[in-house]
């Protein structure tokens, strides 16, 4: 369940009898690291309260499409690039219904047609109902569409009838939605990550950096194990936790960086998405520098070039797949695919940190990816840890083709 850890999952409750169990699988979804936002149908809201709903998630319950208070805050939109997983519990046939024929009639289903992420429905009706040909019909739709269905179980239901139609327990929710962040695409594939800033020292207590909090980078990581593969993560000072399954190793400067790289080659994937430091102060004071009242106001400090770790990694005789990153405020495409040529990349995502809304320290990203012959694949704006499972994805199978 450590793959539940820290993902945001938007549940959705219908209006069926079996929204009781949700205010348990909110409970489980916590109880395992999920941040949890509920949307309730009119339907929904009639077996259970939102009060319920908002003191288990600890968040307001969303209820209303056209609601003022929530489009200035966590609107539709806005929930639909939060999620990593869209889970739907109970799902009624009403429900499924709607979301088979691209009906968007109330909060909940116009979620499902903006997000980019993986949907669930845990069905819950009435035996006959499920067994009914046009509500097969729905499921077989929604399941070519790539929608998941947990469930239904079979056994004694609300009305009297047993069969086919139970929701599944909250439990057993709680390991199906955790089962949508593991894959295969990287299995047993040796990968390496750079994430973070460098810090080249000035002196004992001062230091030069980029900005960078390392968020993409260790996103990247836990898809990638997510997907099967042996990742090493070097990162550079950050305040982040290690993702599951992920060896980490924690450097400071670039030449640093550059021998843990070194040293954890050969591999068959490189990611580096570290914002190195392109220069370092030649020599470093062994004490604190003091202002000198003869010299004015200013500090002249000499600089000199760090290695380049991308392009001294991507230029080894076992060289691995390479994948870069390009950071740009202005001529994003054109910057990232000089960069792709000059540093001999298999791949580069490119991504304008000059929007706030994307920029550094961000919980979303955009991102362009580029290929060596300049097709430019675009993700586009949702969660960090939904952007980096897109990638990784994207990445597994240009790696398989190479």
């Amino acid at each position: 369940m450590q793959r539940l850890y820290r993902k945001r999952i938007v549940l959705g409750v219908g209006g069926g009898i079996a929204a009781y169990k949700s205010a348990e699988l909110v409970r489980r979804l916590r109880d395992h690291g999920a941040e949890v936002r509920v949307v309730m149908t009119q339907g929904g809201r009639e077996f259970i309260t939102p009060l319920t709903l908002q003191a288990l998630s600890g968040h307001p319950v969303h209820l209303d499409l056209l609601d003022p208070a929530a489009e200035a805050a966590m609107g539709h939109i806005e929930l639909a690039r939060w999620a990593d997983l869209v889970l739907i519990a109970p799902a009624t046939a009403d429900l499924m219904a709607r979301l088979a024929q691209g009906i968007a009639n109330d909060l909940l289903t116009t979620l499902v047609l903006a997000t980019n992420a993986p949907v669930a429905l845990a069905p819950a009706m009435n035996q006959a109902m499920w067994a009914d040909p046009a509500t097969q019909a729905n499921r077989q739709l929604l399941e070519q569409r790539g929608i998941r269905l947990f469930g239904p179980g079979s056994g004694s239901q609300a009305c009297g009838d047993v069969g086919m139609g139970r929701m599944l327990e909250a439990e057993e929710l709680a390991q199906a939605a955790a089962d949508c962040f593991e894959n295969g695409r990287l299995s047993g594939l040796r990968l390496l990550i750079t994430a973070g800033p460098t810090q080249e020292n000035i002196d004992p207590v001062r230091y030069i950096t980029n900005h960078s909090s390392g968020k993409m980078g260790f996103a990247l990581a836990e898809a990638a194990a997510e997907a099967g593969a042996q990742v090493t993560l070097v990162t550079g000072p950050v305040f982040l936790p290690t993702p599951d399954r992920v060896q980490r190793i924690d450097v400071v400067s670039a030449r640093d960086m550059l021998a843990a790289c070194e040293a954890a080659m050969p591999c068959g994937l490189l990611i580096a998405a570290a914002a190195v430091a392109d220069y370092r102060p030649e020599v470093v004071a062994p004490h604190k520098l003091k202002k000198d009242p003869t010299t004015g106001d200013g500090l002249l400090l000499q600089m000199v070039r760090n290695p380049d770790i991308l392009a001294t990694l991507a230029a080894r005789p076992d060289r691995p797949f390479c994948v870069g990153f390009a950071a740009e405020t202005e001529n994003l495409l054109d910057y990232a695919m000089r960069k792709l040529r000059d540093k001999n990349l298999d791949l580069i995502v490119a991504n304008d940190v000059a929007n706030p809304s994307i920029g550094f320290n961000s919980e979303e990203n955009a991102v362009s990816v580029i290929d060596r012959q300049q097709h430019v694949t675009r993700f586009g704006q949702a969660s960090k840890g939904h952007i980096a499972r897109a990638l990784v994805a994207f990445i597994a199978d240009r790696y398989r083709q190479a």
